[in-house]
């Protein structure tokens, strides 16, 4: 039997699992809370994102404000700096792009801007 606790903080009741969880369930209700979850990996359920793309994002963007952003930024094509990861959006102009933090880098494709020239880059 595997324990694991409900992973809303109000909640925290102790869960058992009675035999494996098979990679086919996912999706699951607290019997205490009544809130859903992800079985796969124990958090609050992430309804857009596979497993894979969930784990992927940086711990502290995984917050249900943070995935509503996400949505946004997608949505909008909205850019965003690889060095210091602050959002940005190209209203005209060519793709050189200063961010706050000071680097330089190309709206298409997101490299550094001194990587070379990126007059035929489209965005990711």
């Amino acid at each position: 039997m595997q324990k694991y606790y409900c992973p809303f903080k109000e909640c925290s009741a102790m869960l058992v699992v009675d035999g494996e969880l098979g990679n086919s369930v996912k999706e699951c209700q607290c019997p205490y809370c009544h809130r859903l979850f992800c079985a796969s990996c124990k958090v609050p359920w992430h309804c857009k994102y596979t497993c894979k793309q969930f784990q992927s994002m940086d711990v502290g963007e995984r917050g249900n404000e943070d995935m509503l952003v996400k949505e946004l930024v997608k949505e909008q094509k909205w850019g965003r700096c690889p060095k210091c990861k602050f959002y940005v959006k190209r209203t005209n102009g060519c793709h050189h792009i200063t961010c706050r933090c000071g680097f330089e880098f190309c709206y298409g494709c997101g490299s550094d801007w001194r990587g070379g020239p990126h007059l035929s880059c489209m965005k990711r």
